[in-house]
C-alpha cells in the first residue's frame, strides 16, 4: 500500500489509437500531471540510436526509468506510452489500454504519415492485441482495462470512466 495520495495511471496502446488526446482530457478534467515517455526520453537524451527502417529513435528505457522515478513517487501522475512492459509494476495503481478499430487506425495513421513497414506493423499490433497481451503479462489483472477509442463519444466514455475510478480510488484512500 502506498501513502500518495493520488493514484498513478498508465494509458497505453499502439500509437494512433488516441492516447494523447484522452491524456490531454484528463489533466484537464483531474489535474494530475501527464508524462508523456516520447517527450520525457527527448528533452533529457534518453534516445539511443535511430532505427531506419521506422524513421525513429530507439528508446533508451533504463534511462527514461531513472529520469521519472522520483516523479512516479509522488503520486497524480498518467503515463502516456506505447508500451508497457518495461515500467515497474509498483509504479500504477491502474492500467487502461486503448484499442481502436483496425480501419480508423489505419486512416488515423496514414494522416501522421506512417506508410510501409511502421504502418503495417502498427495495425498488426493492434489485430493482435499486442499491447494489450503486453500489459496483462507485466501486471496484476485486476487493475488492466482494455477501452475501445474508436469514436468522439468513445473518448469523452473513457475519460468519465477513468475519471470515475479516480475519485473511487481517493475515496477509497480517505475512508481507509
Amino acid at each position: 500500500m502506498t501513502n500518495r495520495m493520488l493514484p498513478n495511471i498508465l494509458v497505453t496502446g499502439t500509437p494512433g489509437v488516441g492516447k494523447s488526446t484522452l491524456c490531454t482530457q484528463l489533466q484537464e478534467r483531474t489535474g494530475m500531471e501527464w508524462l508523456e515517455v516520447s517527450r520525457i526520453a527527448k528533452e533529457n537524451n534518453c534516445l539511443e540510436e535511430y532505427d531506419e527502417e521506422y524513421k525513429c529513435p530507439v528508446l533508451d528505457e533504463e534511462r527514461v526509468l531513472d529520469e521519472m522515478e522520483d516523479k512516479m513517487e509522488e503520486g497524480g501522475k498518467i503515463v502516456d506510452y506505447h508500451g508497457c512492459d518495461f515500467f515497474p509494476e509498483r509504479w500504477f495503481d491502474i492500467v487502461f489500454v486503448l484499442r481502436t478499430n483496425n480501419t480508423e487506425l489505419y486512416d488515423r495513421l496514414v494522416r501522421r504519415g506512417y506508410s510501409g513497414k511502421k504502418l503495417e506493423d502498427n495495425v498488426q499490433c493492434e489485430i493482435f492485441q499486442t499491447i494489450l497481451e503486453e500489459a496483462a503479462q507485466s501486471y496484476q489483472p485486476e487493475i488492466v482495462n482494455m477501452l475501445q477509442n474508436d469514436s468522439m463519444d468513445q473518448l469523452e466514455d473513457n475519460t468519465n470512466r477513468i475519471c470515475a475510478w479516480i475519485e473511487t480510488w481517493k475515496a477509497n484512500r480517505n475512508a481507509g
